[in-house]
């Protein structure tokens, strides 16, 4: 288990004044409980998160020959919880500065461990996508509290960067871990278990959290802005079914033109809604500013790629090599230790070469185990074919997380953090639905409707070589749009207010 930061570990640096409306959020949420266990407290909610986006991944071929699904459904088991998740990312975010970071975490993960145990007992494949896309709304309620609350625990500074990594490292390892817990469950029970896993554990989680987390929240008084949180969800669900269809259809189909046009269509009412809204999802006027714009654009691509890695992983591992759910999982333990290492050393590398750097150093490793993955032959030794270049994807993942959230959520203000905050994972888990949609498209047309295991790898090594252009083009992004560090003050607070400020009731 990675050791906790201590809030005493730096002084942090001078800030501004905080308005009475704000100071309950300014006040660090662990003045009843030590910083190490409200760190922790958080980082187990992520790491549930986390892990079923790819938990599932290693029990796909098990879901299919029991509920009967084709391949354009198990994408859709994996792809209901993320575009879910990502969606109402941004309301749960605002949810929880407005009604209090503490409440949304337990709701969140309460609605996320019932949604559980629903998929764990589904009969039909509808009841299952179901359930994946209530766990992701459930998800999406959580992950933005939890870095809220390790950001309002730990005082700015190296304390705060170190906070940041241990929650990037324990979330990069849920998803890593997702393949060796999914391939253990599966092998040894059924995988009906990759999610009723979550039952006892939530519980767990549930009551720490409900004894040892402080209340937190802005008190601005501002709503929620639910239909913005349902047409960009909408949109998004509706664009990926769009490039689902190409496979079948064609890119000239009717079938898949007017969803892409009804996907872009809502995502185009989104953004007049929040330009218009007293209370926007998303004050756009964030999008204005340097830090975030590129931050949460490099994460948008980085997220498109990386997210794929294990749900291609493990598909090539089974359907390609031969391996059994579990021998899947243990075949990705490597990775899975490379993207904590990499999150770990991130903050190290930070303070003497800039977050820029290590960020774009991150997209270049993972670029070189994307190129490397796409070499893949239907008879790979595991050293080459799997362990070494997944070493590289996941080294290079760890090492840009960290910066590219720092840079992304420095100088918010206390009433902006849960926003900010759910942008960050909006932006990478967006990428990675939108992704995941693009790439199974590209794989499933270089397949050509061919089961074996030659063929199969053709698709998923082009896959990965398409994977390594979108990471070229997003270090390139880094160096030129990234500034060097994060910032101390709080520019996303003032940018927030000059958009906001004449048209937002304050309490």
């Amino acid at each position: 288990m990675t050791s906790m930061p201590e809030a005493t570990d730096s002084v942090p640096p001078p800030r501004r004044p905080v308005s009475p409306s704000s100071a309950s959020s300014a006040s660090p949420s662990s003045a009843s409980s030590p910083a190490w266990l409200v760190v922790a407290l958080a980082c187990a909610g992520q790491f549930l998160v986390v892990l079923d986006v790819s938990v599932v991944n290693v029990a796909l071929p098990s879901i299919r020959a029991e509920l009967g699904m084709g391949a354009a459904g198990l994408q859709w088991v994996v792809n209901a919880y993320a575009i879910s998740f990502a969606g109402f990312m941004l309301l749960g975010g605002r949810a929880g500065d407005l009604y209090g970071r503490k409440r949304m975490f337990l709701v969140g993960l309460a609605l996320f461990t019932v949604a559980s145990l629903a998929g764990g007992l589904a009969r039909d494949d509808w009841q299952l996508l179901l359930a994946r896309a209530v766990q992701g709304l459930g998800a999406a309620v959580l992950a933005p509290a939890t870095l809220t609350i390790v950001t309002a625990a730990v005082p700015e500074g190296a304390a705060r960067a170190r906070a940041i990594a241990t929650w990037t490292a324990v979330g990069a390892g849920g998803g890593a871990a997702g393949g060796l817990v999914g391939g253990v469950l599966v092998d040894l029970l059924s995988w009906r278990w990759v999610l009723l896993i979550n039952v006892p554990v939530g519980a767990v989680v549930l009551a720490g959290a409900l004894a040892r987390l402080t209340e937190s929240r802005a008190g601005d008084g501002r709503r929620l802005d639910l239909p913005g949180a349902l047409l960009v969800t909408a949109g998004l669900a509706t664009l990926a079914y769009g490039i689902s269809r190409t496979e079948a259809e064609g890119w000239t189909a009717a079938a898949v033109l007017v969803p892409l046009a009804a996907g872009l269509a809502l995502i185009a009412l989104f953004l007049a809604v929040e330009a218009r809204t007293a209370a926007p999802l998303m004050p756009l006027g964030l999008l204005r500013l340097r830090p975030v714009a590129s931050a949460n654009t490099a994460m948008f691509l980085t997220g498109s790629a990386m997210f794929c890695m294990w749900y291609f992983m493990t598909l090539y591992a089974q359907n390609a090599l031969g391996y059994t759910p579990l021998g899947a999982g243990l075949a990705l333990m490597p990775s899975s230790l490379a993207i904590v290492l990499g999150s770990k050393l991130a903050p190290r590398l930070m303070r003497t070469a800039g977050a820029r750097t290590v960020a774009a150093l991150g997209a270049l490793v993972a670029a070189a185990g994307f190129g490397w993955q796409s070499t893949m032959t239907a008879d790979g030794a595991y050293l080459t074919a799997i362990m070494l270049p997944g070493v590289l994807m996941m080294l290079g993942a760890g090492l840009s997380a960290t910066p590219l959230a720092a840079l992304a959520t420095s100088g918010a203000a206390p009433g902006e953090a849960g926003l900010v905050s759910g942008l960050v994972n909006t932006s990478r888990t967006m990428g990675g639905s939108l992704g995941l949609a693009v790439l199974s498209t590209v794989a499933a047309a270089r397949t050509d409707g061919r089961p074996t295991p030659e063929a199969l790898t053709e698709g998923y090594a082009l896959a990965f070589r398409t994977g390594t252009g979108v990471l070229l083009a997003a270090a390139a992004l880094m160096l030129v749009w990234l500034p060097r560090r994060p910032a101390t003050g709080a520019p996303v607070a003032e940018a927030s207010s000059a958009t906001e400020g004449s048209r937002t009731p304050v309490k």
